[in-house]
């Protein structure tokens, strides 16, 4: 069984407060994008879980998401047989992807499968968030409202069609990074997360990208100053606008017309500014094929 662990962007990302827990209460709008890994799981006479991967500096252990996705409903289960899996990694790491939420996310859909669980997408996204806060998204996939510390989730309408131009600098950037660098108190100004979803449902492309902002920016951008450089060049070839994704450091831009996209894709290669450059659009979930997910 070969699935595809399609990455995110997001839209919007705004944190409403920090809890008592020591978790951030979030809003975020979370979209799918045609750019993914990919996961070849299948049986095996050996029992346990074989994880091999493309990239060799990526945990094939407890560690590794995929092998907690697939070891919690193995052991729920009781399945004595084996699995190997090979995990072949194109979501850049630590990027605000979640490249490693949605490797998790096919692995529970591919035991799901493989073994004969029956279970449904929803049952299978409520045991999703042991894992992370994103994985039951990267299940959902398609656009949706991310509240809580990520895990409440609203489908939203498919955002109107676009494009994605995404560049990821040769650095990365941990979550714990992006929260320490956010000084929540000194926000003055929110995202209207509430205006882009109304944007999505009048399928306003030119409302919702007017709209898109993300809360992390400053205190990253403050410390790696060329993500900033990556946004100008991204918005002065033809990007209608362009952000950060998630807690960096990748830039993500959106654009109307495939041929702009395809140009600026050209000059951010040449610039050297980013380390992955990649042209592709928005993910259709009523539109994409179930077998990949």
């Amino acid at each position: 069984m070969r699935l595809r662990a399609l990455a995110k962007i997001n839209l919007g990302l705004d944190i409403i407060r920090k809890r008592e827990d020591g978790y951030h209460e979030v809003r975020m709008i979370m979209q799918t994008i045609q750019m993914y890994d990919v996961l070849d799981i299948r049986k095996s006479e050996v029992p346990g879980i074989s994880l091999t991967t493309n990239l060799p500096y990526i945990p094939t252990d407890e560690r590794n998401l995929v092998y907690k996705a697939a070891k919690l409903l193995m052991d729920e289960f009781g399945i004595t047989e084996g699995i190997s899996v090979n995990l072949e990694k194109f979501i850049p790491v630590a990027a605000g992807m979640a490249g490693g939420s949605s490797d998790a996310a096919a692995a529970f859909v591919g035991v799901n499968r493989l073994f004969e669980l029956g279970l449904s997408e929803e049952e299978l996204m409520k045991r999703a968030v042991k894992v992370g806060a994103d994985v039951p998204y990267c299940i959902m996939r398609g656009t949706a409202l991310a509240e809580g510390i990520g895990e409440k989730l609203t489908r939203l309408p498919q955002v109107p069609h676009c494009f994605v131009l995404v560049g990821k600098p040769g650095i990365n950037v941990s979550t714990k990074l992006a929260y320490e660098n956010l000084n929540l108190a000194g926000i003055s100004h929110h995202p209207n997360i509430d205006g882009m979803m109304e944007d999505i449902r009048r399928e306003d492309l030119y409302g919702m990208v007017s709209k898109m902002e993300n809360v992390f920016e400053p205190g990253i951008i403050g410390k790696y100053p060329v993500i900033q450089e990556i946004k100008n060049l991204m918005e002065a070839n033809g990007a209608l606008k362009a952000m950060m994704s998630g807690s960096g450091p990748t830039v993500f831009g959106i654009f109307d017309d495939e041929e702009k996209l395809e140009t600026a894709a050209a000059v951010l290669r040449e610039s050297r500014l980013a380390k992955t450059v990649f042209a592709t659009e928005v993910y259709n979930r009523n539109g994409g094929n179930t077998n990949d997910k």
